[in-house]
């Protein structure tokens, strides 16, 4: 199986919000485009922390990962790949490490992973926006 790299664009929801309600430019909203990878093997995404500071996001908690591990986890934050967006936190990494785009983002974006092809791509059932189950 191949490595997927992907275009991601990540924005502070906070500023977003502060700007649609009068406060501030638009230009003061701290987004950042990075190339992530997707990493089907992880529930949760995880940003290295100088992109997580960047973007001026906050801790919200701390989760164990399975070799035991603590990690923190920061948000709010929009991640877009292609047109489809999504709110989200994120787990936090070491620095200048790899964005990785785990299984909670493909599914709420409905999108498929194609390890043989390196290729992220909407379910074709889905071709236009995201097609998600109620029950």
């Amino acid at each position: 199986m191949g490595e997927i790299g992907i275009d991601v664009v990540l924005e502070n929801v906070v500023d977003r919000a502060l700007f649609e309600r009068g406060y501030g430019e638009e230009s003061d909203i701290r987004r950042t485009s990075v190339k992530g990878v997707v990493d089907t093997g992880a529930i949760m995404s995880m940003l290295p922390s100088d992109v997580v500071e960047r973007l001026g996001l906050a801790t919200r908690r701390t989760v164990r990962v399975r070799d035991g591990e603590e990690r923190e986890v920061a948000g709010p934050l929009t991640i877009r790949i292609g047109d489809r967006f999504m709110n989200m936190d994120c787990m936090v990494g070491p620095p200048s490490g790899d964005p990785l785009i785990g299984r909670t983002v493909l599914a709420a974006l409905d999108l498929v992973a194609d390890c043989a092809n390196r290729a992220l791509t909407p379910r074709p059932e889905s071709p236009d926006y995201p097609l998600l189950n109620l029950k």
